[in-house]
């Protein structure tokens, strides 16, 4: 499951049902709080403060039916103020006790001290300005005389104006204030008795606007915070959740902490206002302070609002984060899933008793992980139903997982135990069959062991019965079951190889039975009465010598094949007989899987991947190193399908003569070649396509092609066709065995074989590393493969015995037509397609110079390699006997090879000859002193060593024939000898030969020879190989003088 299903599954919704009902009010409320301020606070006294505080208006006090008093004071400056300041000013002080119904106002306009003008003018501005219900309006007129009087005259032709927008009286003095007011309602500057301070009254209403400002900012932030609750994307990761958790807890403590502060300015300031009330309860009511308490009941709303709507949002957001932990757990303990991938890979259809007790570990090794995984599930599902008990809102998801949790465990535990039960009852099956089988054996070699020579005797046979008896008698109980009831019983069990080996093993009970009863009927007539003795002799298969007893294994008997004989002879058991129509058939098989290959070629080169890399429309998906680099790519192909386009045409006009296909392919080997080319390239192909797999030109090609498979599955047909030759000539073989063709046939078959292993074989040599020179002139390689190595630089077979004692060296061997390379194997770094072994160059030896014995004593799987005249020997221990054999057979070749060639070539200059094989042949260590050391001839590329101390040839031996006489090299004996080619040697001891000289062999010393050179009457040494080259066939006629050959010593230097 990935990450985004992850989160889908886990994110609850957006909101609940009861989130969003607490947000909702919360929004509510601020809402209401919002819209009371806009009605109660248009104005604030930041707008009119100049005017308050200047004292141009102000409450003072209520007149009769509650009607609120303005008093306009004495002010000098009133024309002066500004018709919108002085609205500003009316209206402000009218809002504060607007919330009381019917509310009326009295203004006080005190004018004592000023003229009729002033008067007029006030009274037309307060008419124009005044916003609320103006209820009267009360003058108190100019004092002095003058203007008293005109204010009287004005006020009388006035009258009626003023009075048709507002009632207006004027006074003459105070005292006429007490017929409209109650004196209590007065300021002292009237004659009252009301205590009033207009700088207190100031800081309180800038202390209601101020909280109710408060008010407003707390009501902003709790909406935003709700609203950042309410839109936050719930996250997958359990830390970003917790540090959601934590901030915003944070920063709900925090407003919290601000509420409560509001809250307690506004209890303050409506304790201010209780106190005021009190001290004079005529001036001021609390309750009339509408806003105040209005906004401290709102925001107690608000708050309640808020902290459902927090506690809410926080359980929601703590049980997500609870789930996605259950989840990550959840998603954790899926390894179950692996476990029971691994079950399912496990496989239970085992054949032998080994293979059983190895499955069997494997199962209680898996059955083991799965009980630590399983008790982890077990926690997990036990916390699910804790969280399911606790009202999660993820209830239903969090049983669904319980529930896949238990599904798979108890999946995976039914399986291990039904595996685990199958496997017990197949290992106790197969117990019992092996202990059939060694009771057979055990019989077998019973009948075998008991001596012929008892038997003359009646107490001999009485005896031989007895224990023959007493060995029935402890026979395996299933054995007198019979094979169908032992089925029957272990039906579950049961695989059709099982079925092969328990009719296998009743079989085999059935044989050794019937040879018991033979012997027990024999010996009873010997032990019943006397009769002339009778040879018995034990049991014999009916098999072959050479072939394997059905019943039987033979033990104690180790069978050595020639290597390159089971490799080149393949012998074929027909049943029935041969049948013409199988052979057309099989022939018809190869040339239409042959035409198939042939078309799929053509579509990956002609019709699609290689000729669209030439296309303009498909060049922009083409990367420009590919299109460089497609030589690499594809290889050699389109030589392969010119090849196989004309050897198709060649296999189709033998479709009615199937036996003449052998020669067709005779005739093609060396085109086959072509193969080795391919394979070594494929490396390189394939690491080439590994890097552009996903590019698009090959999805397009593929497209178009409408190919099933990717490039590379094409790019592996050569390979697959090359192997399936061999498969198609053994069936043609299989058929045709005593037809015309059969010989041919069997030499393409063996062609085909050879090339394979070649193609392993050069598979391997692309993988040295550190060899200097062009390893292509060293010839074609003709075996490989690993051995260990012991080395010795001393002279003499002491040393070469010490030489066990030592730690040998691994080593890789290449052996080509010119030399021989040790390597040392490498395994390179690297996952899947780039790990591969590599073999690191040590050194060689040029096979001018090898000699080689075949046996060392103590290990059969041994062979030496010599080198100069066995200055350097070297110990190789095969893994196998016929490894070794195989790798002594071709070596024997080789060298034969080189000693014919040296023959034809006797007249030639040796030193001549030296001087090219040096140009033909890089030898990187030829500067070495352990490599030139005790070279006494310059003609070592065509000489023959024939050195001492070589193993010995049984003359029986099945390598060795009469035809091979010519090929015998023997020890030459002591005496006179003509020279059959030349030899120039340097050196202060060495001796020169020309051809026809009269030479005499004399002593022998460490691989030389003390040579008289009776014609130039010289003396000197000469390496005892070169004798052979120098002599040549001459020495046939000193051989009869050795009797027969006892030994072959067989080398070139």
């Amino acid at each position: 499951m990935g990450p985004s299903s992850l989160q889908e599954e886990t994110q609850p919704e957006k909101e609940s049902k009861e989130e969003m009902e607490s947000y909702r009010c919360l929004l509510q409320a601020g809402s209401q709080i919002e819209s009371t301020l806009q009605v109660t606070v248009p104005v604030s006294m930041k707008e009119v403060g100049g005017y308050i505080e200047k004292q141009v208006a102000y409450l003072s006090g209520r007149g009769e039916h509650s009607s609120v008093i303005i008093t306009l004071p004495e002010y000098s400056a009133f024309s002066d103020i500004p018709e919108e300041a002085l609205a500003k000013v009316f209206t402000y002080l009218t809002l504060i006790p607007t919330r009381q119904p019917g509310v009326k106002f009295i203004i006080i306009l005190d004018r004592r001290l000023d003229t009729w003008a002033s008067i007029k003018t006030a009274l037309a501005r307060i008419a124009a300005s005044f916003p609320g219900n103006l209820h009267l309006v009360l003058v108190l007129r100019p004092t002095s005389f003058f203007h008293r009087t005109v204010t009287d005259i004005g006020f009388r032709f006035s009258q009626e104006d003023f009075m048709l927008k507002m009632p207006v009286v004027m006074l003459s003095s105070v005292t006429d204030l007490l017929r409209y007011i109650d004196e209590n309602q007065l300021t002292s500057e009237f004659g009252g008795t009301l205590d009033y301070c207009h700088t207190d009254w100031i800081v309180l209403r800038t202390a209601i606007e101020s909280f109710a400002v408060t008010v407003k900012d707390i009501a902003q932030m709790l909406q935003g915070f709700g609203t950042e609750l309410a839109e936050t994307e719930l996250p997958d990761e359990s830390k970003t959740i917790e540090y959601l958790l934590e901030s915003h807890t944070d920063k709900y403590r925090k407003l919290k902490d601000a509420i409560r502060s509001v809250s307690k300015e506004g209890r303050h300031l409506l304790s201010s206002l209780e106190t005021s009330g009190k001290e004079d309860d005529s001036h001021w009511d609390v309750k009339l302070d509408w806003e105040t308490v209005q906004l401290l009941a709102q925001l107690r709303d608000m708050e309640s609002a808020f902290d459902g709507f927090f506690e809410k949002h926080h359980l929601k957001l703590h049980q997500y984060l609870q789930l996605l932990r259950y989840e990550q757990s959840f998603q954790e303990e899926l390894s179950l899933e692996h476990l029971t991938a691994q079950e399912k890979e496990l496989s239970i259809s085992v054949d032998t008793l080994v293979q059983t007790e190895q499955a069997l570990k494997r199962l209680d090794s898996l059955e083991f992980n799965a009980q630590e995984v399983m008790a982890r599930a077990q926690i997990i599902i036990l916390h699910g139903h804790q969280l399911s008990a606790s009202h999660h809102y993820a209830m239903a998801l969090i049983m669904q997982r319980c529930n896949e949790l238990r599904h798979y465990c108890d999946t995976l535990n039914a399986a291990l135990k039904t595996k685990h039960s199958r496997l017990l009852h197949t290992h106790q099956l197969l117990l019992c069959l092996g202990q059939a089988q060694g009771w057979c054996d055990d019989g077998a070699y019973l009948l075998a062991s008991q001596l012929v020579n008892k038997f003359q005797s009646k107490e001999g046979a009485q005896a031989a019965l007895r224990e023959i008896e007493t060995f029935l008698e402890g026979a395996p109980s299933m054995l007198s079951s019979g094979p169908d009831i032992l089925a029957i019983e272990y039906e579950a069990v049961i695989t059709p190889q099982l079925q092969a080996q328990i009719s296998k093993t009743f079989e085999k009970h059935a044989a050794v039975q019937q040879m018991i009863q033979n012997r027990q009927a024999c010996l009873r007539k010997m032990a019943d009465k006397h009769v002339r003795p009778v040879q018995l002799v034990a049991p014999r298969p009916e098999n072959p010598p050479h072939s394997k007893s059905p019943l039987f294994s033979p033990k104690h008997i180790e069978v050595i094949h020639d290597y390159q004989e089971s490799q080149r002879c393949v012998s074929y058991s027909l049943e029935g007989e041969d049948s013409p129509e199988l052979l057309k058939h099989v022939m018809r098989e190869l040339v239409e899987t042959e035409r198939i290959y042939v078309e799929e070629l053509l579509s990956v080169l002609l019709q699609g991947y290689r000729a669209e890399m030439d296309n303009p429309a498909l060049s922009g998906l083409l990367p420009p190193i590919l299109h460089s680099k497609r030589d690499i790519l594809f290889g050699n192909m389109p030589e392969i399908y010119n090849f196989h386009s004309v050897f198709l045409q060649d296999l189709e006009g033998c479709l009615e003569a199937p036996e003449s296909v052998g020669a067709c392919f005779l005739e093609r080997k060396e085109s086959f070649q072509m193969y080795e080319c391919y394979c070594q390239n494929k490396p390189r192909s394939e690491a080439l396509w590994r890097q552009f797999s996903d590019c698009a030109f090959f999805q397009e090609c593929q497209k178009k092609l409408e190919h099933k498979l990717g490039l590379d599955s094409y790019l592996l047909k050569p390979v697959q066709r090359l192997t399936k030759y061999q498969l198609l000539l053994k069936e043609l073989l299989k058929y045709s065995a005593d037809c015309e063709g059969a010989s041919e046939l069997q030499g393409a078959l063996t062609a085909m074989l050879d090339l394979l292993k070649s193609v392993n074989d050069s598979m391997h040599q692309i993988a040295i590393t550190g060899y200097e020179g062009d390893i292509c002139e060293l010839g074609r390689v003709l075996m490989q493969g690993s051995f260990s190595v012991w080395i010795s630089h001393k002279k003499g077979p002491t040393r070469m015995k010490e030489l066990a004692r030592f730690k040998p060296m691994q080593r890789h061997l290449f052996l080509y037509e010119r030399a021989l390379l040790f390597c040392k194997r490498r395994e390179e770094h690297g996952d899947g397609h780039d790990k591969t072994p590599s073999y690191s160059f040590k050194h060689y030896l040029k096979m001018t110079a090898v000699g080689i014995t075949e046996n060392v004593k103590g290990d059969v799987k041994k062979f030496e390699i010599w080198y100069s005249g066995r200055e350097e020997v070297y110990v190789v221990q095969a893994p196998t006997v016929e490894v070794k054999m195989a790798w002594l057979n071709e070596l024997r070749r080789i060298l034969t090879n080189q000693q014919k060639l040296l023959r034809k070539q006797q007249r030639a200059s040796v030193s001549s000859e030296d001087t090219d094989s040096g140009r033909s042949s890089p030898d990187p260590h030829s500067n070495s002193p352990k490599h030139q050391h005790n070279r006494r001839w310059p003609g070592a590329h065509h000489s023959v060593d024939i050195c001492e101390g070589l193993e010995e040839w049984p003359r029986g031996r099945d390598t060795f024939h009469p035809s091979d006489m010519d090929e015998v090299l023997v020890q030459l004996s002591p005496g006179r000898y003509r020279a059959l080619a030349d030899c120039l040697q340097n050196g202060p001891d060495s001796v020169t030969i020309k051809c026809e000289d009269i030479i005499q062999l004399q002593s022998e010393d460490k691989g030389r020879r003390l040579v008289k050179n009776l014609s130039q009457r010289q003396e000197g040494f000469i390496a005892a190989a070169s004798l052979q080259l120098i002599v040549g066939d001459s020495s046939r006629a000193h051989s009869s003088r050795l009797g027969n050959l006892k030994t072959r010593k067989l080398s070139s230097p």
